[in-house]
């Protein structure tokens, strides 16, 4: 506590970071779940009540130039006061996605005003009430959607995208649920409207979105549920969370493997994180009125997809 910042050094990259900030590397950004780090500011899960905040500085994850992971440092920063309509949380864990990789290097479509710090989910604990605040008190355990600026121990966050934790739920788990679950959810009910017995296809299967949407599908009711990754060691993992079959799509011919599964059929549902090369066999491979869910593009390449094949089989690309 105080000013003082304590490190530690990340045993992936070497860099000393604070023990307060989540740190990490993405060694293979369409294959890995979303990590979280507990913040290590003690046991204040059940401390309550409002905090006095006039010029207190926190330890932050900070952006000042554009580049990689090791391009971040670890500073000590101003600690705002919460606004109108806000509450000022302290982190206790922060999940790590594909996004904030994006964001640090101005490849995202979100692109905030350098110095700024990353991290686009947190779960923490409210300790204190901007004016206006309902439904929220101090000592609330919470989550909330941020964007970024989630790498800290403290965030100022819009009441409307913080949301409170169930007791049952930790910190890790709450601080890893919305941007894999919460943007797989919309994807299958909002978007592609999957009904049960319908056939999925979901690449990149053993990423953050990419479980997700295995264990979604599963528990909507879906009768097949495709996984394709780029190891075996990956596919098994998605079998554990409820793939009927799988694709190894690194080693063998997606083309070849997606027809012996699908057959003449199709597949009702494509789920595809991944885009690049993978995304024109998938949408190939689509049932009439087939749905192509656009999730996003962890290949490196916007695919260009010719419009024709969404006519030949009345299929929808959806975002």
């Amino acid at each position: 506590r105080g000013s003082r910042t304590r490190t530690r050094r990340c045993a992936s990259c070497g860099a000393r970071v604070a023990r307060t900030a989540t740190h990490g590397r993405a060694s293979d950004l369409a294959g890995e779940r979303a990590r979280t780090t507990k913040a290590a500011a003690g046991d204040l899960s059940s401390a309550a009540g409002p905090v006095n905040m006039s010029g207190h500085r926190g330890s932050a994850v900070v952006v000042n130039k554009l580049g990689q992971p090791e391009d971040l440092s670890v500073e000590e920063v101003n600690v705002g006061e919460p606004g109108k309509g806000q509450v000022l949380i302290e982190v206790m864990c922060a999940g790590v996605n594909f996004p904030d990789v994006l964001i640090i290097q101005g490849k995202y479509q979100n692109r905030p005003k350098l110095p700024f710090s990353p991290g686009g989910e947190i779960s923490g604990i409210v300790r204190k009430l901007g004016p206006g605040v309902s439904g929220l008190r101090e000592g609330d355990r919470v989550l909330a959607i941020m964007g970024w600026g989630g790498f800290a121990q403290w965030a100022v966050v819009d009441a409307p995208r913080v949301v409170k934790i169930p007791d049952a739920v930790d910190f890790a788990t709450a601080s890893g649920f919305t941007f894999t679950y919460g943007t797989t959810y919309h994807a299958f009910k909002q978007r592609a409207q999957l009904k049960k017995g319908e056939s999925v296809l979901i690449l990149g299967a053993a990423g953050g979105v990419g479980l997700a949407a295995v264990e979604l599908a599963k528990a909507m009711g879906a009768s097949k549920i495709i996984a394709a990754a780029s190891t075996d060691e990956k596919l098994e993992i998605c079998k554990r969370f409820g793939a009927t079959h799988t694709i190894n799509y690194a080693r063998d011919s997606f083309k070849d493997c997606l027809k012996e599964i699908v057959g003449s059929e199709g597949v009702d549902v494509v789920y595809d994180p991944v885009g690049d090369k993978y995304a024109e066999p998938a949408i190939r491979a689509l049932a009439w009125n087939g749905r192509y869910l656009v999730i996003g593009f962890a290949g490196g390449e916007i695919p260009k997809i010719p419009l024709n094949l969404y006519l030949l089989k009345g299929a929808s690309a959806v975002g």
